[in-house]
C-alpha cells in the first residue's frame, strides 16, 4: 500500500472538477444528485467510484452482474467512496450476432468515453465473457484513471448421466455424435438443461477464461481472482473486495499505467501458454499492449509459447474444468509454477508484487495443475501457439497445436465463399472431398465477416465422420471459440476480403503445412498468382451506414489488434471542459 504521507487529498480529485465548485454548474451537478435521493454527506468531499457494468437479460456469463455490482457498492461505500453504476454494452457470447468481435472495438469506446465524461475518480469493470474483459480494460488502459477488473468467473461444472461436461467443448463433441448417431435427438435435448447449469463464464480453458487469467496475471486484479467461481459465495466477496480496494488506489493514485508493463505482458503471455488458452488472446494482447503503450507481437507469443509447455490440464487441451482448477489451488498455484518464468517483482492492483500474492501458495491436486516437468502436453507433442507465415498467410496465421492431430500436412484444398456456402455444400454425400482434403473458409476476417467471426473451427463433412475421421486441417481467416479444438488454421493475414493470398486460393490447389518449421504455404507458382491476383475483384461491402460501416473502415487485421486506427496509441485526450 502506498504510505499515508503520500496519499492524495480530497481536493485533487478528478471528480472535485464537477462538485466542489460555487458557481452555477457545481450548483447543478449537487443538486441534481440530491433530485435522486442522494443526502449531500453521501457523495461531498469522497472519492467517486464508477462500476462499469456488462449486465444483460440475455447474457448468461453476466447475468449475476447486478446483484455483484451491489455487492461492489458495498465495499465503496465501507470505504468511504460514492460508488455510481454505468451500464455498458454486454457482448455476451453466443446470442449476439454476426460476432461479439465486431462489438469490442464498440465497448472499448464507450469505457473510455463513459470514464471521461463522468465525475469519476476510478473504476470497477464487471465483465468476463470473451470479449468484454478486452474492451473494457481497452478503454479503461486509454483513459489511465485508477482501474480494477472484477472477472464474472466461470460457471459450475456439468454432468450428463455420470460424464463431466463443459460448455463448447463438449457441445462439439455430442454434435458429433449425434451426426454419427451413437446418440439420439432425445439424448440431444435432454443435454441441453444439463450442460450449463449455473450464470458465469465458459467452464473450460475457452477465450473468457483465457483473458481473465492473463489480465490476472498482468496484476489487473486481486490475484487469483480470475478462478473463483461465479456462483461460489467466494465471488460476492471478491466483488465487495473490489469496491473497498478501488477506494484505496484512487487515494494512491495507482493508475495501469503505473504497473503495466514490459514484464507485467510477459507474465501474461507465460500464463497463457501454461494455460493452454485461447487463439483469440493472441489478437486481444496486441490491442491491450498498444493501448498501454507497449510492443507485443505474434513473434513474441510464439517465443513464449516455444518454451512454456500446457501445465493446466483443462478442457480442450487436457480434462478438467474451471471449477476443479479452482479447487486445486487456482492461478496463484499455476503462476507459483512457472518459476522463472514469472517476474514476481512486476506489481499488481493490490499494491504488493506479484511475487507477494502467492507467496506459500500450495497445490491440491496435482494431476489439474502440473509442474514443469509433469505437463499436460509437452512441447514435443504441441504448444498453445504456433506462429505460421508463408505465401498463404505473408504476415501471419495461428494455431492451438496442443489440442490439435496434424501438425504436418499435404493436400488438395476445398474452398468455401462465406458460411452460407459451405452449409450448402459440405454435407453433400457427392462432395468430392477425402480425410487428406484441406477445408478452407475464407470472408471470414474483419472486414469480410465483418468482425471475424468464429466460424474457424469447420464441421467435419458427415460422411467422413461416418468412415471415423476425427480431424482434418482447417484453414479461414477468421477466429475459433477458445472452447473448440482440431486442426484449425486461424487469423490468417491479410485477409480474402482485403486481397490477401487466401483471396486467390483455388479448390484443387496443394496447401503445405508445417507448424514445426511454422510454414503455411500453397503450391502456386508466382507467375499464376500474378494472373490470378490481376483477375481478383474485390468485395463489395453491403453496409453503407451503421457501426459496421465504421468498422471495416478503421479495423486493422489480426496481427495489428484488429482495434481501430483512431484509437491505438497513447496520445492524451483532452478533460472535457465544464463551462
Amino acid at each position: 500500500m502506498a504510505d499515508v504521507q503520500t496519499r492524495r487529498k480530497v481536493e485533487d480529485l478528478r471528480s472535485q472538477r464537477w462538485f466542489a465548485s460555487e458557481d452555477i454548474r457545481g450548483f447543478a451537478h449537487r443538486q441534481r444528485l440530491q433530485q435522486m435521493g442522494m443526502r449531500r454527506e453521501e457523495f461531498l468531499g469522497k472519492p467517486v467510484i464508477a462500476i462499469l457494468n456488462t449486465w444483460s437479460d440475455i447474457s448468461p456469463c453476466h447475468a449475476h452482474l447486478r446483484d455483484r455490482a451491489e455487492a461492489v457498492k458495498r465495499g465503496v461505500w465501507q470505504a468511504g467512496g460514492f460508488p455510481i453504476e454505468l451500464p455498458a454494452l454486454s457482448v455476451g457470447e453466443v446470442m449476439v450476432k454476426p460476432t461479439t468481435m465486431l462489438y469490442r472495438n464498440f465497448l472499448a469506446m464507450e469505457a473510455e468515453e463513459l470514464l471521461r465524461s463522468h465525475p469519476v475518480d476510478g473504476c470497477v469493470l464487471l465483465g468476463g465473457c470473451d470479449k468484454s474483459t478486452p474492451g473494457l480494460l481497452m478503454g479503461a488502459l486509454s483513459m489511465n484513471l485508477p482501474t480494477l477488473f472484477c472477472p464474472a468467473g466461470p460457471m459450475s461444472s456439468g454432468r450428463w448421466r455420470g460424464h463431466v461436461t463443459g460448455a463448447g467443448t463438449h457441445t462439439k463433441k455430442y454434435w458429433t455424435q449425434l451426426q454419427t448417431g451413437e446418440i439420439d435427438k432425445d439424448d440431444w435435448i435432454d443435454l441441453e438443461s444439463r450442460m450449463t447449469r449455473s450464470h458465469g463464464t465458459c467452464n473450460t480453458m475457452g477465450t473468457a477464461s483465457t483473458m481473465t487469467s492473463i489480465v490476472d496475471a498482468m496484476g489487473l486484479t486481486k490475484t487469483g481472482a480470475s478462478s473463483v467461481p461465479a456462483a461460489d459465495s467466494a465471488h460476492p466477496r471478491l466483488a465487495a473486495w473490489c469496491g473497498a480496494r478501488i477506494v484505496e488506489m484512487v487515494f494512491e493514485d495507482l493508475k495501469p499505467s503505473d504497473f503495466m508493463s514490459e514484464a507485467s505482458l510477459r507474465n501474461g503471455l507465460a500464463v497463457y501458454m501454461a494455460l493452454g488458452g485461447s487463439t483469440n488472446a493472441a489478437i486481444h494482447l496486441v490491442a491491450m499492449a498498444r493501448r498501454a503503450g507497449l510492443d507485443l507481437s505474434l513473434a513474441d507469443m510464439n517465443s513464449m509459447a516455444a518454451q512454456v509447455p500446457v501445465l493446466a490440464n483443462l478442457f480442450p487441451s487436457g480434462n478438467y474444468l474451471m471449477e476443479d482448477f479452482w479447487f486445486a489451488g487456482g492461478l496463484p498455484v499455476l503462476l507459483d509454477r512457472l518459476g522463472d518464468f514469472i517476474d514476481r517483482d512486476a506489481k499488481t492492483v493490490e499494491g504488493r508484487t506479484l511475487g507477494a500474492a502467492i507467496e506459500g501458495v500450495a497445490c491440491y491436486d496435482e494431476d489439474v495443475i502440473r509442474s514443469m516437468d509433469n505437463p499436460v502436453v509437452p512441447l514435443s507433442k504441441g504448444r498453445t501457439l504456433v506462429l505460421l507465415k508463408g505465401n498463404l498467410a505473408p504476415d501471419g496465421a495461428v494455431m492451438k497445436t496442443s489440442a490439435a492431430e496434424l501438425p504436418k500436412h499435404r493436400g488438395p484444398a476445398l474452398v468455401f465463399d462465406g458460411p452460407a456456402d459451405m452449409a450448402a455444400r459440405i454435407n453433400d454425400p457427392n462432395l468430392d472431398v477425402s480425410a487428406d482434403t484441406v477445408l478452407v473458409l475464407r470472408g471470414a476476417g474483419p472486414v469480410g465477416g465483418p468482425g471475424m467471426p468464429e466460424w474457424g473451427n469447420l464441421p467435419i463433412p458427415t460422411k467422413l465422420l461416418k468412415q471415423g475421421v476425427t480431424d482434418m486441417v482447417r484453414i479461414c481467416d477468421g477466429r475459433m471459440s477458445g472452447t473448440h479444438y482440431g486442426t484449425c488454421i486461424l487469423h490468417v493475414a491479410p485477409e480474402a476480403a482485403v486481397g490477401g493470398p487466401l483471396a486467390l486460393l483455388r479448390t484443387g490447389d496443394m496447401v503445405v503445412l508445417d507448424a514445426e518449421e511454422g510454414r503455411l504455404d500453397m503450391e502456386v507458382s508466382e507467375d499464376d498468382l500474378a494472373t490470378r491476383r490481376a483477375a481478383w475483384v474485390p468485395p463489395v461491402s453491403p453496409y453503407r451506414r451503421s457501426f459496421t460501416a465504421l468498422y471495416q473502415k478503421h479495423v486493422s487485421q489480426a496481427p495489428d489488434g484488429c482495434d481501430f486506427d483512431f484509437l491505438e496509441g497513447t496520445d492524451v485526450v483532452p478533460e472535457p471542459p465544464i463551462y
